[in-house]
């Protein structure tokens, strides 16, 4: 065996070629960068396209809207409503089982049938969990929402704010 007949074994990644480390390496003096200009002195911005307006420029950034007076309910259907077994129901009995937050807002939907009549407050409901409920012989009570203008606060989470 001989000096020329080692190699790495397979799969083995030899290291990276340290360029322009001197006149005794591979690629001494430019280090493979030709001669002069921009490109040669290691003041390329990362991102530079040659004056093209670079891509990070191009893309847009922002889009959209978002409104600072959004209501944000926590959806309550009339199966869970019926799967707790009691006659009334408010938005307490709503936090108590676990189904909403302490400070959250509930809107019931109509997924789901009731099957004895219920007496619900909450602060919103669909037309079919309104046409479903008084339907099965329960009454509907809308809960005032908790904004001093009925409408919530414009800076940052409304519900948290309260």
């Amino acid at each position: 065996m001989k000096l020329h007949d080692l190699a790495p074994p397979k799969g083995a990644t030899t290291a990276k070629r340290r360029v322009g480390r001197g006149t005794g390496g591979k690629g001494h003096k430019t280090a493979g960068r030709g001669t002069k200009g921009q490109k040669a002195r290691n003041t390329m911005p990362a991102g530079f396209e040659g004056g093209q307006l670079p891509l990070m420029q191009r893309i847009p950034k922002l889009k959209g809207f978002t409104n600072p007076f959004r209501v944000e309910y926590t959806p309550v259907n009339l199966g869970a409503l019926d799967a707790l077994g009691v006659d009334e129901v408010t938005v307490q009995t709503l936090v108590e089982a676990g189904l909403v937050r302490p400070k959250g807002l509930v809107k019931v939907l109509g997924q789901g049938s009731l099957t004895r009549p219920v007496r619900v407050s909450a602060h919103g409901f669909s037309k079919a969990a309104e046409a479903a409920i008084t339907a099965a012989g329960g009454s509907v009570e809308r809960v005032p929402l908790p904004f001093a203008n009925g409408r919530p606060p414009a800076s940052g989470n409304a519900l948290m704010n309260r």
